[in-house]
């Protein structure tokens, strides 16, 4: 490994510089883990300390990990991911090599200054401060993110390869639709579908982004003035989409909704997605009775396995076009990568 320093731009447009390739890193963002793992056989291994937010928002993922890396549960945890819960003192008193954090651990946002009281902290003890991110603005972070955790640990080379992999099948989808520019279809996506009343919905933001780079509208866009919101089932009839797409995940296990992700049986996920179809409202909307209802995981929302759902999404929108798209030979391509491959249910076409 390389003992020159290391200098980068994170995401935040900071200048960062590292004496050399890190081997203690604090993960200021516990959901960031997989992420990790799509470059380094052991993540684990050079975890100074870590959040808990993986734990608490994907605990069939975590279980995942934690069964390939039993260290695991000797990373000492420095917070839940929440802002006002991280324990900065005791992820100082660790004196990692690098604190990775979010944009939104960071506390930073779009366009604010790139620097913040958590950073200033970290900095003023000597440890140096990288922001990666892959939710805020995905299409437009994940490269650089994943290329700068290549800098930073010294796996370079695993990174180009991804990254390689990532923008072929990018390139791919924008091509196609920029080639043959079909008319785009009116898309409600359900945001964690069945946990609550009807309807939870993505504004401007993530999801947002994944319904324009695939070629749909989001019919919530400008119905909701945040990135995430809830709009009524009487907005939801009168715009009658041509797609509709539920997300689901473990932790909406416990209130009854839309089960998808690491564990799910196809079974099981396929029962409740048609359960929820067949609520009062949902029932009735076009996309439902035309066979255009469709789910997907909602952890692809912090992920750069976030290729897999434009995949989906683009073939749902498009079937025609996209025809000869295999977002399930993707995955697998995807999980080649990873130290820790996927297992369970991620998608579930219209049942």
């Amino acid at each position: 490994m390389s003992a020159t320093p290391i200098r980068i731009k994170d995401v935040a447009g900071r200048d960062v510089m590292l004496e050399k390739v890190a081997t203690r890193i604090l993960l200021a963002q516990g959901r960031h883990l997989p992420a990790l793992a799509l470059i380094h056989p052991d993540p684990v291994s050079i975890m100074a300390g870590w959040q808990s937010d993986m734990r608490r928002q994907d605990p069939a993922t975590f279980e995942l990990f934690r069964r390939k890396f039993s260290g695991l549960d000797a990373v000492p945890v420095v917070g839940d991911g929440i802002p006002e819960n991280f324990a900065i003192e005791k992820a100082l008193s660790l004196q990692p090599d690098v604190a990775i954090l979010s944009l939104y651990v960071a506390g930073l946002r779009r366009g604010s200054s790139s620097t913040s009281a958590v950073i200033r902290k970290f900095e003023s003890a000597g440890i140096p401060v990288v922001v990666v991110d892959f939710f805020a603005n995905p299409l437009r972070d994940t490269v650089p993110s994943i290329r700068i955790l290549g800098q930073i640990l010294g796996r370079e080379q695993q990174a180009g390869n991804f990254i390689e992999f990532y923008e072929s099948h990018l390139s791919r989808l924008r091509s196609t639709l920029e080639t043959n520019n079909p008319a785009k279809p009116k898309v409600f996506m359900h945001a964690h579908a069945g946990a609550s009343e009807c309807c939870y919905s993505s504004g401007k933001g993530t999801f947002d982004d994944f319904i324009t780079v695939a070629g749909g509208r989001n019919i919530a866009a400008d119905a909701i003035p945040g990135s995430t919101g809830q709009i009524s089932l009487e907005f939801l009839l009168a715009n009658d989409p041509a797609v509709y797409v539920a997300t689901g995940g473990a932790h909406l296990a416990s209130g009854g909704g839309l089960m998808l992700g690491t564990g799910a049986a196809p079974d099981a996920a396929g029962r409740r997605f048609g359960e929820l179809l067949a609520r009062p409202g949902l029932a009735g909307l076009s996309a439902v009775s035309s066979g255009r209802a469709h789910a997907l995981w909602h952890m692809f929302n912090d992920s750069p396995s976030h290729i897999v759902a434009l995949e989906w999404l683009a073939k749902w929108f498009h079937p025609e076009l996209f025809r000869d798209l295999d977002p399930a030979a993707t995955m697998e391509r995807l999980n080649g990568f990873s130290a820790v491959p996927l297992e369970g249910t991620y998608w579930v076409e219209h049942p």
